[in-house]
C-alpha cells in the first residue's frame, strides 16, 4: 500500500467512525441529497474539530496542506452515509478555493479561517429569476462608492440563505459592457443591511431554497473576489469546483445502497441492471479522481468537470428508476428513502447548469484545445 493510499484509508476510517457514531446515536437520518438539504451545523462543527473541512488548504489558514485527492476520499464517504453536511459544503467546495486563487491576502485572512471551523457558512447569489443556467444574463448590479459598492438585485434558488453567515455574489460592475463582461464576484455579510431572504418550499415540503434581495447593500471595497470586471471568467473556472465533485453522481447514493441490499439475486434481470450501474459508478469515480489531481497540479478543468455532471445527474435518476421498477409499491411513499429520492430529483439536472448548457461548455471546450 502506498503513502497516498494509506493517508486516504486512515481518512476514510475517520469519517466512518464518526458517520456511525452519529446514525447509531440517531443524530441523522441517511437520505439522498444530504449534502444540499442535510443543514446540521452541529456536524459540521464536529467535522471542523476534527480538521476535516478545508482540509487541502494552506495550514496558514487552518487547512491540512493535504491534496484534492484527499478531500474527494473524504467527501466520498460522508456522501455515501448520506450524512448533514450542507451547512458547510459550499464553503469548502468551492468558496475557498475561488479565494485562494484569486482572493486579497487580507480576503484570504479574513474568510479562509472561518469556512475551516464552520463559523462561516456560505450560500451563492448566482441564479435570478431571468437568468437561472445563464449566468452571464444577471442583472443584479453593484455601483461604486465611497469605500465599497452599494448592490441592489434579486437573486433565486439559493439553497440554505437562511441559515448562512455569508453569500457568495456575482453583480454586473458595468451594465454597458458586453454580456459576458463588466462582472464581479463579492462576498457579502447576509446580516447586512438592505438584504431580505425569502422561503421557496419545494416539492417534498422543504424549505431549502430562497428568494434573496439586495436593496442598497453596502460592500466593503476590500470583499471584491479577484479583478474588478473578470467575474465570467472567474465564475466558470469556480463552478468547475463546484460540477467537478462526487455529489454529482453520488447524491442517490444511500438509494443505491438500499436497492443492493433489497434485490432479490434470483432476478437477473434486475441483477443485470444494477450491475450496470456499478461499472457506470466506477467510471464517474475514476473521473471524478482525474478532475481533482487536476486540481491538484492548479488547474480548473472546466470540460472535465461539466461531463462529470451532465454524466452524473443521468446516473442518478436511473439510480432512482431502477429503484422505483424493482422496489415494492411501500417503498415509494413520499416520506421513504425512494420517494424523497424521487421528490427532490427534478434539481438534479438544473443545478450547477442545465444539461443543454453543459453540452454547449463541452463543445467549446473542445473546439478551443
Amino acid at each position: 500500500m502506498t503513502s497516498e493510499q494509506d493517508s486516504h484509508s486512515a481518512l476514510r476510517s475517520e469519517v466512518r467512525e464518526l458517520t456511525t457514531q452519529w446514525r447509531t446515536a440517531g443524530k441523522y437520518t441517511p437520505r439522498s441529497d444530504n449534502w444540499l438539504r442535510g443543514f446540521d451545523r452541529q456536524f459540521s462543527e464536529e467535522l471542523a474539530s476534527r480538521r476535516l473541512i478545508g482540509i487541502s488548504w494552506p495550514t496558514e489558514y487552518g487547512g491540512r496542506g493535504l491534496s484534492a485527492v484527499d478531500r474527494l476520499a473524504v467527501s466520498e464517504e460522508l456522501l455515501r452515509a448520506g450524512a448533514p453536511v450542507a451547512a458547510h459544503w459550499v464553503g469548502d467546495r468551492q468558496i475557498g478555493p475561488a479565494v485562494l486563487r484569486h482572493g486579497s491576502p487580507d480576503l484570504k485572512a479574513e474568510i479562509l479561517p472561518g469556512i475551516v471551523s464552520a463559523k462561516y457558512l456560505f450560500c451563492l447569489g448566482m441564479s435570478e429569476p431571468a437568468a437561472g443556467s445563464d449566468l452571464a444574463s444577471v442583472t443584479t448590479h453593484a455601483q461604486p462608492v465611497d469605500g465599497g459598492w452599494i448592490v441592489n438585485g434579486r437573486k433565486i434558488w439559493t439553497s440554505g440563505a437562511h441559515e448562512a453567515t455569508h453569500i457568495y455574489l456575482l453583480a454586473r460592475t458595468d451594465r454597458a459592457a458586453a454580456k459576458h463582461r463588466g462582472l464581479s464576484e463579492f462576498i457579502v455579510d447576509m446580516d447586512s443591511q438592505g438584504i431580505t431572504v425569502s422561503p421557496i418550499v419545494d416539492l417534498t415540503g422543504e424549505h431549502h431554497f430562497n428568494e434573496v434581495l439586495f436593496d442598497n447593500v453596502f460592500v466593503p471595497v476590500h470583499r471584491i473576489l479577484g479583478e474588478h470586471g473578470h467575474g465570467w471568467k472567474q465564475v466558470v473556472e469556480q463552478l468547475s469546483f463546484e460540477r467537478g465533485g462526487p455529489e454529482r453522481f453520488l447524491s442517490t447514493y444511500p438509494l443505491l445502497a438500499h436497492l443492493l441490499e433489497a434485490a432479490d439475486p434470483a432476478d437477473v434481470a434486475t441483477s443485470t441492471q444494477i450491475g450496470v450501474l456499478v461499472a457506470r459508478l466506477a467510471t464517474l469515480r475514476r473521473l471524478a479522481y482525474d478532475i481533482a489531481r487536476k486540481m491538484d497540479d492548479g488547474h480548473a478543468p472546466i470540460q472535465q468537470s461539466a461531463t462529470l455532471k451532465y454524466l452524473g445527474n443521468a446516473f442518478e435518476i436511473d439510480v432512482i428508476e431502477t429503484a422505483r421498477a424493482t422496489l415494492s409499491s411501500s417503498q415509494n411513499r413520499p416520506d421513504s428513502l425512494l420517494g424523497h429520492s424521487l421528490l427532490a430529483s427534478p434539481g438534479f439536472t438544473v443545478r450547477g447548469g442545465a444539461a443543454e448548457v453543459l453540452l454547449g461548455l463541452i463543445a467549446r471546450e473542445e473546439k478551443r484545445k
